[in-house]
């Protein structure tokens, strides 16, 4: 059984483009994005990252609100991929 192309493991370049991407006008913001790098980025998958596009497509306020639970994801957010992403992130700010 092949795995899906979405299931692969990003490269340095696609990474790279991701961190890139990912960069925000809150530091609050960054803080949980820095984080959510520092336990995840060696594993994450094309799938991973195109959650995580759908995320950095909101705006910083809306972000925000998802990233600290004020709000709970609707539509396109709403995807599993993109609320399995949102836990990781939300994982990633608090200590082990």
């Amino acid at each position: 059984m092949n795995a899906s192309p979405c299931d692969a493991v990003l490269d340095a370049p696609a990474l790279s483009k991701l961190r890139w991407r990912c960069r925000r006008g809150l530091l609050e913001n960054d803080l949980f994005i820095e984080q959510f790098f520092a336990r995840h980025e060696s594993g994450l998958t094309v799938r991973q990252a195109e959650a995580l596009g759908v995320l950095m497509d909101l705006s910083d306020n809306d972000l925000l609100d998802l990233l600290l639970g004020r709000k709970n994801p609707e539509g396109e957010q709403a995807r599993d991929e993109v609320t399995q992403v949102l836990g990781m992130l939300r994982a990633a700010r608090r200590p082990d």
